[in-house]
């Protein structure tokens, strides 16, 4: 009986069985143990209970039946509905099978349309990142360039504020030089005149000597005549004037070091000249 009923599902083929036989059947199945005749859902057309076999009709039993003795084993599908064949009807399975198909094809239809679905937002949301990186990107440059023109207008301000401090400092230094020469002219004409009140005249090789100092210092000192120049010829003057400057100074120090070492050679000279006459 075991062989013949397989586990879960229990086909039987009752044929020609009477109501005595029936239980006698299904004793020796333990699934069964415990039930009454009528629950065998063994359906019986025209009993007759003056006959002693009955004619029964070749029915398909469907029972699922618990082993108790053996542990049931976890079912990790979900539970499945099984359809209920209508009584008394003939099952169209062309038609369960064509439903089947259809609903199979709308879910995958609808699987899709879903894909689709996503597949473009996906898509829109990468546009939109796209198009915001190129945003940011044009503001950085854009930002970069401000800020690079910022500081070239600045370091333009620096180099002009450079420039006008050196020529403010050139235009001081050149005052001073004029005023220290205007005021080293008249000491030395004052000197000049005391002392051609002290000593007289002098000779016509001495006058002669003066006019030609004067004569070099009034072509040296020139009048500065930079009212009706521009700006360009302005700082080209002050450059000019700046060169000039040095100039006098170099010569200043060269005749100042040539002084000096006249004065030690005549020194030098004296002292000899002092031991010789011992």
């Amino acid at each position: 009986m075991d062989s013949f009923l397989p586990h879960g599902f229990i086909f039987i083929l009752i044929t020609h069985f009477n109501k005595k036989e029936l239980p006698q059947l299904c004793e020796g199945e333990p699934r069964f143990h415990g039930l009454k005749p009528p629950q065998y859902c063994v359906q019986m057309n025209n009993i007759n209970q003056n006959k002693a076999r009955l004619n029964l009709i070749v029915l398909m039993c469907f029972f699922y039946v618990t082993d108790e003795s053996k542990p049931k084993p976890k079912s990790f599908a979900p539970a499945m509905t099984v359809p209920k064949i209508p009584e008394g009807d003939k099952v169209d399975f062309d038609d369960i099978n064509r439903k089947r198909h259809e609903k199979d094809l709308s879910e995958l239809q609808a699987l899709i349309e879903a894909h689709f679905v996503q597949r473009k937002k996906d898509e829109e949301e990468l546009i939109a990142l796209v198009n915001r990186i190129e945003k940011r990107r044009a503001e950085r440059a854009e930002q970069q360039r401000i800020r690079a023109e910022q500081e070239k207008e600045r370091q333009a301000r620096l180099a002009e504020e450079k420039e006008r401090r050196e020529l403010e400092e050139a235009r001081k230094k050149l005052d001073e030089d004029a005023k220290k020469k205007k005021a080293l002219t008249n000491m030395t004409q004052q000197y000049c005149g005391v002392q051609q009140r002290v000593n007289g005249k002098r000779g016509a090789k001495k006058q002669t000597e003066r006019e030609k100092k004067k004569k070099i210092l009034a072509e040296r000192k020139k009048p500065l005549n930079i009212d009706h120049l521009a700006e360009d010829k302005v700082k080209e003057k002050a450059n000019e004037l700046w060169q000039w400057l040095m100039t006098l100074e170099a010569e200043k120090f060269d005749l100042s070091e040539r002084l000096k070492r006249q004065k030690y050679d005549i020194n030098l000279l004296q002292v000899r000249v002092q031991d010789h006459q011992r």
